[in-house]
């Protein structure tokens, strides 16, 4: 008689234990953040979340030199999208460096000061992401804001399958894309797929020209392609010039053209990220603050 009570002791511990190791491996739910709470949130899984950003990492639209049909055009879709109207999701492609990323971040500050009323938000979600991004746009549709979703650096390999999370969601489907909700998405490659590959399938297909139908369509979900092109020396010392004036710099212009071309020079490429470090390296030399 003394060995059941024992016994079913030590069952009960055995459950407890491996509840607590289910516990572990799928943790609880994080509580959902305050929407007004942040102008900004990074989208994460395991467990699903919005983490608020306090601050973001952005530089002033006005510093964002070079790049001006790309930037209106984007500014005019972003605020038509903060007040109601129709918008179009944009793809950034183009030449690295030169301002993609930090023209969304850039653009979404300006909104929020021109249509302050709106409660736009920025999301951004990883590339590794895009499977749970049904998941996200399921939030997003019940929140009573309105949201550019963001995903950098976007691109696929030929065995990548995380395109397809994006074709739906961007204008397929029964639901489709929340109308509080449009996607900004930057990438080095106009059709987000590597270009040897896009040829390789085109050689090698009974049928060519369906065979890269269904990568190189997920681009044309776009309404928007903003082309981004490497930078001239002109433009160049221009972006470095205005980030000096911007910040009350006073450099003799012989000494900054030579120092800046040296520069590049020695980095082999010409771009609005190259010109940003070189006036960070120039302002610490100087002792100005950024």
């Amino acid at each position: 008689m003394t060995d059941a009570p024992m016994a079913v002791a030590q069952e009960g511990d055995s459950l407890r234990r491996i509840a607590e190791a289910l516990e572990r491996l799928s943790p609880r739910l994080a509580p959902a953040p305050r929407i007004a709470e942040a102008d900004a949130f990074i989208w994460h899984v395991a467990p699903d979340r919005l983490q608020p950003v306090p601050e973001v990492n952005r530089v002033a639209l006005d510093l964002l030199l070079g790049i001006g049909r790309a930037r209106d055009t984007l500014l005019a879709n972003t605020v038509q999208f903060a007040r109601g109207l129709p918008a179009n999701n944009a793809l950034l492609w183009g030449a690295r460096g030169m301002g993609k990323s930090s023209l969304v971040k850039a653009v979404h500050a300006r909104v929020l000061e021109m249509v302050p009323d709106s409660a736009l938000k920025l999301v951004e979600i990883q590339r590794e992401d895009l499977p749970t991004i049904g998941r996200l746009m399921g939030h997003l549709r019940q929140a009573p804001a309105r949201f550019v979703l963001f995903c950098d650096d976007l691109s696929f390999s030929h065995d990548d399958q995380h395109y397809k999370s994006l074709k739906a969601v961007l204008d397929g489907g029964i639901e489709g894309r929340p109308e509080n909700v449009v996607l900004y998405a930057t990438s080095n490659r106009r059709h987000l797929m590597p270009r040897d590959m896009i040829e390789n399938e085109r050689s090698s297909a009974i049928t060519p020209s369906e065979a890269v139908e269904e990568k190189v369509s997920l681009s044309d979900r776009f309404g928007l392609w903003l082309g981004f092109h490497p930078c001239g020396q002109d433009e160049f010392l221009a972006m470095i010039e205005g980030y000096c004036a911007a910040y009350g710099m006073q450099i003799d212009p012989a000494r900054l053209r030579a120092e800046a071309i040296e520069w590049q020079a020695t980095r082999g490429s010409r771009s609005g990220r190259v010109a940003w470090q070189f006036f960070t390296d120039l302002a610490g030399r100087e002792g100005v603050r950024l």
